[in-house]
């Protein structure tokens, strides 16, 4: 069974939908007219990405699942995404040298997301909701941060600005981020299962990471021009 919407935000109008529990493309969003966003449940055999590049050694089993299951969510979400091209920077940001595409991948769990665009600049995270974020929010969010989370779901605020400032990161590519001090929070809209994170970047950029919450996990997303 497929849920689908149609929204509009800053990027045009956008349309995704939710897929049945059972299909391995759970989600799918159509940004704008170049950029689209999808998450895959990593639920087959490793023979099934048989068609997929490894192009490094991953010895452990399901790390190798998550690593292939996010190279062919590329290329389902733009079947002519060139996978054996696919570079990594020094910061362990995977790109093509020329830039046809700017994509994000990222996994957790069970799960692997993509993001990809022919002319934003992208950055995608997933990531289960668990304490692990709240037990060390002091490294990533500042006092002023730390009063948007509200008691009863401290966990899963925590996860989910651990998450955007994660995507913000994928965003630049570049390394060497500071959380705390190069992507301060400012406020969310919306509800704490969607709505929109508006940050701060090094004091120069505003920019809006939309958030998704889907079975116990949180799948955020940014883009900017150029």
């Amino acid at each position: 069974m497929v849920n689908a919407l149609i929204c509009k935000s800053k990027f045009f109008i956008f349309h995704f939908s939710f897929f049945s529990c059972f299909m391995p493309l759970v989600y799918q969003q159509n940004i704008n007219a170049i950029t689209k966003l999808g998450v895959w449940h990593i639920a087959e055999a490793e023979d099934f990405f048989v068609q997929i590049p490894l192009q490094k050694e991953i010895t452990h089993l399901h790390r190798r699942l998550q690593h292939l299951a996010g190279r062919y969510l590329l290329q389902d979400l733009y079947p002519k995404f060139p996978l054996e091209l696919i570079k990594i920077a020094d910061t362990r940001k995977p790109f093509l040298a020329n830039e046809k595409y700017h994509f994000s991948i990222s996994h957790c769990g069970n799960y692997a997301a993509a993001i990809i665009s022919e002319e934003n600049r992208v950055g995608v995270d997933v990531e289960i909701v668990s304490a692990k974020a709240f037990l060390v929010k002091d490294k990533f969010l500042s006092a002023q941060e730390q009063l948007l989370i509200t008691t009863t779901e401290a966990n899963k605020a925590c996860t989910l600005f651990w998450s955007v400032k994660e995507s913000i990161y994928k965003w630049y590519g570049q390394g060497g981020l500071d959380f705390k001090k190069d992507i301060p929070i400012q406020f969310f809209t919306g509800k704490l299962d969607q709505g929109v994170v508006h940050c701060s970047f090094k004091n120069t950029l505003k920019l809006q990471v939309h958030y998704l919450f889907f079975n116990g996990n949180f799948l955020t997303w940014v883009l900017s021009d150029g």
